[in-house]
């Protein structure tokens, strides 16, 4: 039996999460925003610790920043760092840029932004909720 989209269940969600964070995240943080890859990296700063940290995630360049889709949520610690601090850096395709004004966006707000395989991938896993960034 298929889950649709959007309907993931959350203790499975949560197991995804922990083994992305602790199991593959530092395996993709060594290829992640270099060129030709399909991550990018969020570097933020612990908004408790102040220890400087650095996340893959899926960023997508538009016009005057990033959209980068938020597959688990608004909860991730990541995106509290960035939120927290009102910017991070993020390097893609080879690329290293300062970010700023951070910034919670619905769908229908960042989805008319992206390709339309991109948007098209993202309606199908049912992400609703997506980071905006601008260029600093």
């Amino acid at each position: 039996m298929a889950i649709a989209p959007g309907t993931w269940p959350r203790p499975l969600l949560r197991a995804i999460r922990i083994a992305n964070k602790y199991l593959f995240n530092p395996v993709m943080g060594a290829f992640a925003g270099r060129k030709n890859s399909y991550a990018a990296v969020i570097r933020h700063t612990g908004r408790k610790s102040g220890k400087q940290y650095s996340t893959p995630v899926g960023a997508d360049r538009v016009q005057d920043g990033f959209i980068i889709p938020l597959g688990y949520g608004t909860r991730v610690d990541w995106l509290q760092n960035v939120l927290a601090a009102g910017r991070a850096t993020v390097s893609a395709e080879g690329e290293t840029r300062d970010v700023t004004e951070p910034e919670v966006i619905d769908a229908a707000t960042a989805l008319p932004m992206l390709s339309l395989k991109r948007r098209r991938t993202f309606e199908r896993v049912g992400i609703t909720q997506y980071l905006r960034v601008k260029l600093a």
